[in-house]
């Protein structure tokens, strides 16, 4: 009788772990599997958008997540096939259409901060400041398309020149895009705007895309130049670093210190890099 009862208690104990096991499976299975929220939305064969595109979903599929990496996930979509996309755009977004700019990672550069001023203008403004606010405006339309954004300083802090590049390579960026504006000697010796690139290639692309979508503001464009900054040197994905206008020229300085000139290039600066993004499709 007593070895029955043993068994008994054996049995039920087994009942109650494959039980619990069955449960605790069923419940990671409704946790990892999702429903996808947009159109269009690519697989890549790996966990970044620069990897080949091999499959596309569309809004109401589902997906089984596998595994993480980073900030994207490796699915099971269409029941058999397998492929990485933006986990960003599972969880955190409800766009009608997914693009390449929506998958992808972007670190901005707000230039200077902190006990760095950067240059100053005639009525003693710090460049730092102008940086970050325009760093801001551009974060906020990319994150409205999607795209995942990453901010080298939140507020006004400091934040080495090594460390910057190092947050794109960190977080498996895709772009980075570096803000100051520029100084003359002499107050009221220069004007305009330069795009700056170190790296031929996509930083070179990526440099023409955005100056050619800065057509539209109102101070001289002086072209994409090479420029031989750490921030963009010392870095492994496409990056510019943009001057947008000279802080030390009244005239200048009177469109920086403008919301309107901040909003055109934040806005001109996400559509270059939203079309340099296409070819990523």
């Amino acid at each position: 009788m007593k070895k029955n009862a043993n068994n008994h208690r054996g049995l039920l104990f087994t009942i109650l772990v494959s039980s619990s096991t069955i449960l605790l499976l069923g419940f990671l299975l409704i946790r990892n599997n999702l429903t996808v929220p947009s159109n269009n939305l690519l697989v890549k064969s790996g966990p970044n958008l620069t990897n080949r595109t091999v499959g596309r979903l569309q809004r109401g599929e589902r997906v089984q997540i596998l595994s993480r990496d980073h900030d994207w996930v490796k699915v099971v979509y269409h029941h058999q096939h397998v492929g990485w996309v933006p986990n960003w755009l599972l969880t955190n977004h409800h766009l009608k259409k997914a693009t390449p700019l929506s998958e992808a990672t972007i670190v901005l550069d707000p230039g200077h901060g902190g006990n760095d001023s950067g240059a100053l203008a005639a009525n003693g403004q710090q460049e730092k400041k102008y940086t970050l606010k325009v760093a801001q405006k551009t974060k906020k339309i990319l994150e409205t398309q999607g795209s995942n954004v990453i901010l080298t300083r939140q507020h006004d802090q400091s934040v080495s020149l090594k460390k910057r590049p190092k947050i794109a390579t960190k977080n498996h960026a895709n772009i980075f895009i570096s803000f100051h504006f520029d100084s003359s000697e002499t107050e009221n010796s220069g004007s305009g705007f330069t795009s700056y690139y170190y790296h031929r290639g996509n930083s070179h692309q990526l440099a023409e895309r955005i100056n050619h979508k800065l057509n539209v503001l109102p101070l001289e464009n002086k072209g994409v130049q090479f420029g031989d900054f750490l921030v963009i040197r010392d870095v492994t994905v496409p990056s510019v670093l943009l001057e947008m206008g000279y802080i030390n020229s009244n005239q200048d300085f009177q469109q920086i210190n403008s919301v309107a000139y901040q909003n055109q290039v934040a806005t001109a600066v996400a559509a270059g890099i939203k079309t340099y993004t296409q070819k990523y499709k």
